[in-house]
């Protein structure tokens, strides 16, 4: 499903170069259940963002679904990121005027999908993380780990091809985070979703079948169990 060869990101800050990524390689198959960690610094987030067509490499291949995405401009991207694509934040990105259903439909509002249909997908989405009792509350009546159920099946509710996790336990308490880590197991045991988390937090990471490690732009690990 993902395949990155010899992938490199340099970014240029007045005269100096900031190099990212040095050379990375990797692929990730259907229903895969993948952590990519490091450090603060290591080069995760620029490698996530890359995998989430927010950034292009600037040298090397990328190609999702066997679509070479490397090279494609701002608009083939974000069409690609709307329909291949489900993010989760750290910070959930909830609107908070909104109900958990209005905020799951959002991504078939922009996609065009009739309100109906809008309705029904996003109730089968919030059902799917089990929340569908809560699908007229607002973010503020909701807690941390079901704001980030909102979001989770925000992300699903295109059905994208993968699911990629940033620092998705990031603000929430021990418990709740694995609760949340919990629902990605059996997102991805009992659905088949494809789920790439990021993460600095080893523990976090070990509940994933496979782990990536990224240290200065380079992956020094990559170790299944």
């Amino acid at each position: 499903m993902i395949e990155i060869e010899d992938v490199t990101k340099v970014y240029h800050m007045g005269s100096s170069e900031v190099h990212a990524l040095r050379g990375v390689s990797l692929d990730v198959n259907k229903s895969d259940y993948l952590a990519i960690v490091g450090p603060s610094g290591s080069g995760k987030s620029t490698l996530m963002n890359i995998i989430g067509c927010l950034d292009t490499p600037t040298s090397g291949t990328y190609r999702l679904d066997g679509q070479t995405v490397s090279s494609l401009g701002d608009d083939a991207l974000a069409s690609i990121r709307n329909r291949k694509i489900g993010f989760v934040f750290q910070t959930f990105n909830l609107l908070p005027r909104q109900t958990a259903l209005e905020n799951v439909a959002l991504p078939l509002l922009y996609a065009g999908i009739g309100r109906r249909e809008r309705r029904r997908l996003a109730n089968e989405a919030l059902e799917r993380v089990e929340l569908g009792d809560r699908a007229q509350h607002k973010p503020t009546e909701l807690s941390g780990g079901q704001r980030q159920r909102v979001a989770i099946a925000r992300a699903l509710v295109n059905q994208p091809s993968i699911l990629l996790a940033d620092e998705p336990t990031g603000n929430l308490d021990q418990k709740v985070g694995g609760e949340i880590i919990n629902l990605f197991e059996r997102l991805n045991r009992s659905e088949g979703v494809t789920l790439v988390l990021v993460t600095h937090d080893h523990q976090i990471a070990s509940a994933a079948h496979r782990q990536v490690e990224i240290i200065d732009g380079r992956i020094v690990s990559d170790r299944s169990r």
